[in-house]
């Protein structure tokens, strides 16, 4: 780690821990600020924004600028994010350090310090409590990190950044694909707004009417008495079971290790698509099922395509599976091969979920059953509707999928750096990394999108 220096974190920047939420003693106007829940590894989820009173003059102690570093006291101390001005007039709550480092060192550059710190268990020895871990403001401002010059600190955070900034773009690029999906598919099947087909057009006399929308138009809809509302002429009443086979799980023996392998079947659990959270596909989970394995516990092997939901604890997690799988007890998964499409089947049990949770049933942790499950009430299109539907939204799907691969590729990317960098093993320069063995070559000069292929 050559010409790099050892810093306390007190010496290079000021920090301060957030207000007290004390309803009873707060005074002033209401605004918004973050709690523990808020922050991310180098994000932020505004969905725990809440909001508490904030006289004039704490503006300046508790509020934020861009580029401040905002680290968890507690739940897991030392988890951090940059905050880059996303909500006007942001304030922070007690449980949380605002870090401001002074000039000639980098922002971006301790965060990722924090990242790698935080991964290899770092910071550990600065946490007080036995049970609960805390890290305090003393703590805090004695960690101590190595730096390089400035430059240097810059040079090694764009790597990592650039790398994170591609994964953001195309996290919002799918989030957006997403809500493109969903809003075609409730046109459809929701709305019942589809395109009028040439044949439906002249049945209505009405050949002017081709591609308008069917119901704003004017197109027939038929009372179904098993569905209780109307439903556009010529479809049906039926159930999810008539979308795809519904198909179990189970747990070989934890106890017999030839039961699990590192290269046998995926087998996926519902902690696993937890662990997804905020992707539609999914190819492993944490371990594999060997053959001896699958053969103990009769289990079913799945076809790439398969729409896994969780079933309990909890219900209702959706994913595509990527590759062969099988799940354990805590799946019903739709295995699309009755004609209806893995993009159709997706989004029809995300648009049914309230009315499966509906239809969970158990004191301590809820459960829908397969019976259950197949006997749900669901209007039926023909099966030639639904694929002219999927010729449509299947090149978003596959998109996404793309997407999702390429931040796999990325992510890999970044952690296998982070910790050379954050060493000095390895440095950069305009032209790629010096330090690297042989075969570990990488051009920097390249982005991101060019190494993958540009999406």
């Amino acid at each position: 780690m050559h010409e790099w220096t050892v810093y306390r974190l007190g010496d290079i920047s000021d920090s301060c821990l957030g207000k007290m939420l004390d309803k009873k003693k707060n005074k002033g106007e209401f605004q918004p600020y973050l709690s523990n829940k808020c922050v991310r590894w180098g994000s932020f989820d505004f969905e725990y924004l809440s909001e508490m009173k904030f006289e004039e003059h704490e503006s300046k102690r508790y509020g934020l600028i861009y580029g401040d570093l905002i680290i968890c006291e507690g739940g897991e101390p030392g988890r951090c994010a940059i905050w880059k001005d996303e909500v006007p007039n942001m304030k922070i709550q007690k449980a949380l350090h605002r870090l401001r480092v002074h000039n000639e060192f980098s922002n971006e550059f301790l965060y990722y310090r924090f990242l790698l710190a935080g991964r290899t268990k770092g910071l550990d020895k600065y946490f007080i409590g036995s049970t609960i871990k805390h890290l305090t403001g003393v703590s805090l401002k004695g960690i101590e990190f190595s730096f390089p010059y400035f430059n240097e600190q810059k040079a090694i955070a764009k790597v990592l950044s650039d790398l994170d900034a591609k994964i953001t773009l195309n996290n919002r690029i799918n989030q957006e694909l997403e809500a493109m999906a969903k809003l075609i598919y409730d046109y459809w099947f929701v709305q019942f707004d589809f395109p009028i087909s040439a044949e439906q057009a002249a049945a209505m006399g009405r050949p002017d009417l081709k591609g308008k929308p069917y119901k704003s138009s004017g197109g027939k809809m038929v009372y179904n008495e098993q569905l209780k509302r109307a439903i556009p002429e010529g479809w049906e009443d039926g159930t999810l079971n008539d979308f795809g086979e519904i198909i179990g799980g189970s747990t070989p023996s934890k106890a017999e290790e030839k039961n699990f392998s590192n290269k046998g079947t995926p087998w996926i659990t519902p902690k696993d698509l937890s662990i997804n959270s905020g992707k539609k596909y999914i190819t492993k989970g944490e371990v594999d099922v060997s053959a001896i394995g699958l053969k103990s516990a009769s289990l079913k092997i799945m076809p790439p395509g398969t729409v896994l939901m969780s079933s309990r604890a909890p219900v209702g997690y959706l994913a595509i599976a990527r590759e062969k799988v099988t799940t354990n007890q805590g799946f019903k998964s739709f295995v699309p091969n009755k004609g209806y499409s893995t993009e159709y089947i997706f989004h029809t049990l995300m648009r049914a979920m309230s009315l499966i949770e509906a239809n969970a049933s158990g004191s301590t942790f809820r459960e829908v059953s397969t019976s259950v499950l197949r006997n749900l009430n669901w209007s039926k299109p023909t099966i030639e509707f639904v694929e002219n539907y999927t010729k449509i939204i299947s090149p978003l799907f596959n998109k996404q999928d793309i997407l999702e691969q390429e931040n796999q590729k990325l992510s890999e990317l970044r952690d296998w750096l982070l910790p050379m960098l954050m060493n000095g093993q390895v440095k950069v320069s305009e032209t790629g990394f010096s330090g690297l063995e042989d075969g570990q070559d990488f051009n920097m000069a390249a982005e991101p999108s060019e190494k993958y292929g540009e999406q």
